[in-house]
């Protein structure tokens, strides 16, 4: 794989991305392209999308990886409770990371191609934004906005967005705030594997390495299919013609 290619898959630098000037964020131009033309028709509505969380590189999601790991940020089980990781195996630990966060290398905001978003004209500006389930529940703050955007990408309006994690597949838990750009997004998804992936992981320097990244590897083929790949059935059915 050609050196800038490998760096845009795993996260390695921004040279790819550029900045969204409404939430300072890094997105893929064509993604924030995209998201422009979604944001223009979602005003007209009353609505007010923004992105709170764009590009992630590697290293920082090494760093929210390893604090789980650690205990030193929460982990949680599928149903959004506190785990006591003194009392999990490294595999447990593992899987309950994987549920909530991306495994460095794996994550799709590596590519600037995905983007987490709120609707906020239905907060206060210092509202503090959690990404959590209730909030984006048809009851929750923003579960007006997402219904739209249910009807948008229903009929297929949405600009090739998509959300990779709409429903549970027993892998990532459910996040209705991520958005997608399809088509880059399923180019750079295709080149990823296994392989290369645990070829990533083992490349972490000894000094600034990845928790529990022999329990990753060793169970590389499983993660990939349950918390890296999205199925076909997710994207969008017009993706050709995008």
């Amino acid at each position: 794989m050609y050196p800038t290619l490998q760096k845009m898959l795993f996260g390695l630098n921004d040279a790819h991305v550029i900045l969204e000037p409404v939430s300072g964020q890094l997105m893929h131009p064509e993604a924030l392209t995209a998201f422009s033309q979604l944001r223009r028709d979602a005003r007209d509505a009353g609505f007010e999308p923004r992105v709170v969380s764009g590009f992630r590189g590697f290293e920082r999601q090494r760093i929210i990886w390893n604090r789980k790991a650690s205990g030193a940020r929460p982990l949680l089980d599928s149903d959004g409770h506190p785990l006591d990781v003194q009392q999990l195996s490294d595999e447990e630990i593992v899987f309950a990371i994987l549920r909530w966060s991306a495994l460095p290398g794996g994550s799709r905001h590596h590519w600037g191609t995905d983007f987490d978003i709120i609707d906020a004209a239905a907060v206060p500006e210092d509202y503090q934004v959690q990404l959590t389930p209730e909030e984006v529940a048809d009851d929750g703050v923003f579960g007006p906005f997402h219904r739209w955007l249910d009807e948008r990408m229903a009929a297929g309006r949405s600009y090739g967005l998509f959300r990779p994690y709409a429903v549970d597949r027993g892998g990532v838990a459910p996040e209705r705030w991520h958005l997608s750009y399809a088509p880059r997004a399923r180019e750079l998804q295709d080149l990823l594997t296994p392989e290369l992936l645990r070829t990533q992981i083992e490349a972490c320097p000894a000094t600034d390495n990845l928790a529990l990244a022999d329990t990753v590897c060793a169970n590389i083929e499983s993660i990939f299919q349950r918390f890296v790949a999205v199925p076909d059935s997710a994207y969008p059915q017009s993706l050709d013609r995008l």
